[in-house]
């Protein structure tokens, strides 16, 4: 396994050092309940008691290395030890949780980035795939040509399936344990029609045909379901990032000269600009994952 973001160590020096923690490791697999299903499908080889145990194990050492910091900063800026603690405390506390979620979740992320490379190129593979079935190659030829061609994630995953057909399985067993094991919804359907149509005896081509018509049917639905999400947040941006900074500084003016009160402007506007750049960042990270796959 790759290194972790996050994590303070590499994978096999972490695991030593975490196995005091298995025991709150196993409560944070109770948590997450799908950390074994997400462990498994982003292909990382470690029960979930041992993930949740690495989790707390660098959540703790982000905590004490960040507070033992503050606290030697503070007291250099001469600020009182009361305030330096609860700083140091705020600092490392909040670090550290971040460092925890983020290392508790990210085999999810891991797999529904696994699951995106898939979606992306599965209708481009399977056009491959058709044209090249159509002009009479044998399947397996096929699965060779996709594993070797340039489909990210998905290549990879037919070259395991190829790999498991010379070892002696049958091309529709090492179809179904494909199928099995993939995280991807619309990889796992179009393998089991394909399997299904090997086992019924049925034209692989014109199944692959159907298959590819149908992607295409719901990535126009993907993609006009994708506008109309569009509108409520233009909507947000417009009342948000334009109406009510506007509104607000013009509300605040006729305010303060009626009621006499001074109002630092340079203050307000630097405190509207973060709130409008922090507000776009999360709407633009909506808009991105709200996007279908292949637009």
């Amino acid at each position: 396994m790759k290194r972790v973001p996050l994590v303070p160590f590499p994978p096999d020096k972490v695991k030593k050092f975490s196995r005091i923690f298995l025991g709150f490791g196993e409560a944070v697999s109770r948590f997450f309940p799908s950390l074994d299903w997400d462990l498994e499908q982003s292909e990382i080889e470690m029960e979930s008691r041992e993930w949740g145990s690495i989790a707390i194990f660098s959540a703790i050492f982000y905590f004490v290395l960040l507070f033992g910091l503050m606290m030697t900063i503070t007291n250099a800026a001469r600020i009182s030890p009361t305030q330096g603690f609860g700083i140091s405390f705020l600092v490392g506390g909040s670090i550290s949780g971040a460092s925890f979620l983020y290392i508790s979740m990210y085999p999810k992320l891991l797999a529904k980035k696994k699951i995106r490379s898939l979606d992306e190129n599965l209708p481009h593979a399977l056009h491959h795939l058709l044209i090249q079935i159509r002009s009479g190659v044998p399947l397996f030829n096929c699965l060779v040509s996709i594993s070797h061609g340039d489909y990210g994630q998905l290549s990879r995953e037919f070259e395991r399936t190829v790999d498991e057909i010379n070892t002696g399985k049958s091309e529709i067993e090492a179809m179904e344990a494909l199928a099995r094991e993939n995280p991807s919804l619309y990889f796992r359907r179009v393998m089991w029609q394909m399997v299904n149509a090997l086992k019924s005896g049925a034209d692989v081509g014109s199944t692959i045909k159907e298959i590819v018509e149908n992607l295409g049917v719901d990535q126009t639905m993907s993609i006009k379901k994708y506008g109309a999400q569009l509108n409520p947040i233009a909507m947000l941006y417009m009342v948000f990032c334009v109406i009510m900074p506007t509104l607000g500084i013009t509300f605040l003016l006729a305010l303060g000269s009626f009621i006499g009160l001074s109002i630092n402007l340079e203050y307000i506007l630097l405190g509207i600009l973060g709130f409008l750049v922090l507000f776009q960042f999360m709407l633009i990270g909506m808009i991105k994952s709200k996007r279908p796959v292949g637009i």
